[in-house]
């Protein structure tokens, strides 16, 4: 069993950058388009025997029909080729109000010939897929709609999650034991996986997130675990069997991924011993994030300069450079020098974060009324640091006073 796996394409992700003349797209669409196109090409020229989406077509629910188009356009493909393609409901392919249609809903509408959509948990044998192989399939499982089976409080999520994570443990430990012994079995899931490090596409709160226990996972009469939702390429079982994986999503999509490669999954899928193959997609728009605390107010454009890569390297990267200083020293900043230097990069972000400096905080055996003039400016000298020289300008700061006092 030859499968290609990949997961959160979010093809929709147009938060950065301009649209193409040519196209009308948004020019980060086409980047992520690009990297479905690698995929599907590599499915459809190396003649996969299935194409595994893990879920998260788009970036939300409601996806315009330009962007339903480009999708359509690529699925069909595998469609024509005669390949047999899961497609996974992710999170954010499902509406959280019940009875609403998901994203990817059109497809088993259609019947799509070779497309198969996986809304619920199920498990398909051989015989329902028409290969040597069997799946057990657990698409991202809803806030809303556990609550609505479950007819639990809202208050108590931990219980919700303690309840369907146990019914799904019992429901895929069933279906392994009904499974034939000698085909290998494939889990999928669009889920949150104990031990998995997450990226910065989190955007769910602590406790509001399902999360399935690792050793329902690491299962070893599974063969390979197909997995999406978080953005950062990882196997959870390295050098163990079966592989858990998730290859991370096919493009960047903010920041936090800065520093991450992309991939795609090739697995020659075998009962007890499976071989991963981990493709890199190339030319990934670079994303450059670059940090600065400025210490001093002389030459500060230059130093921010400094901190940037060369225009060279910035070219047709999305850049980020975020600087902390005194508020004092705002207009001391060149933004259209900055931006000037930066010209040929794809989408240029200057964050500015002026300092306040904290209110000075008396111990609490103190009050304002019980403290001299000097005692008061010494306050505020260290409160400044400037603790080398504060003995210069107390003595300053004493014969000033007395002076005055004498006059």
């Amino acid at each position: 069993m030859r499968l290609l796996h990949f997961a959160d394409a979010h093809i929709d992700m147009a938060n950065y950058g301009r649209h193409d003349l040519e196209t009308g797209l948004p020019l980060r669409v086409l980047d992520f388009l690009k990297s479905l196109d690698t995929i599907v090409n590599t499915a459809i020229s190396e003649k996969v025997d299935l194409v595994l989406f893990a879920g998260d077509a788009y970036k939300d629910r409601a996806p315009a029909p330009t962007f339903q188009r480009e999708w359509g356009k690529r699925i069909i493909r595998l469609s024509k080729a005669g390949i047999p393609t899961l497609l996974l409901v992710g999170n954010h392919d499902l509406s959280p109000a019940l009875g609403r249609a998901h994203a990817i809903q059109e497809y088993d509408t259609l019947e799509v010939p070779n497309v198969r959509v996986l809304s619920r948990p199920c498990f398909l044998n051989a015989d329902e897929l028409g290969l040597p192989v069997q799946v057990i399939a657990i698409p991202w499982i809803s806030r809303s709609g556990l609550l609505a089976s479950q007819d639990m409080s809202v208050a108590d999520p931990s219980a919700i999650f303690a309840n369907i994570e146990s019914r799904i443990t019992n429901l895929v430990n069933g279906w392994l034991e009904e499974a034939d012994p000698s085909l290998p079995i494939i889990l999928t899931a669009h889920a949150s996986v104990q031990g998995a490090t997450y990226g910065s596409e989190r955007m769910v709160m602590l406790g509001a997130d399902l999360v399935l226990p690792g050793s329902l996972v690491k299962d070893p009469r599974l063969d390979y675990v197909a997995l999406g939702h978080i953005h950062k390429p990882q196997n959870l079982n390295e050098k163990a069997h079966p592989p858990v994986i998730y290859p991370g999503s096919i493009e960047r999509v903010d920041f936090g991924e800065a520093a991450d490669d992309k991939f795609y999954i090739i697995a020659n899928v075998a009962h007890g011993r499976t071989k991963v193959e981990w493709r890199k997609l190339e030319n990934i728009r670079p994303f450059i994030d670059r940090r600065c605390e400025l210490k001093s107010a002389e030459n500060t454009t230059e130093v921010l300069k400094a901190i940037l890569p060369s225009p060279e390297e910035m070219e047709d990267a999305i850049v980020r450079l975020t600087v902390e200083y005194p508020r004092e020293w705002e207009t001391l900043i060149d933004e259209q020098a900055l931006r000037a230097h930066a010209v040929g990069s794809f989408e240029f972000h200057l964050v500015k974060r002026p300092q306040v400096e904290a209110r000075i905080r008396l111990p609490a055996d103190q009050t304002v009324s019980s403290l001299s003039s000097l005692d008061l400016l010494e306050q505020y000298w260290r409160a400044s640091h400037v603790d080398e020289d504060v003995e210069t300008l107390q003595k300053l700061a004493r014969e000033i006073i007395q002076g005055e006092d004498e006059a």
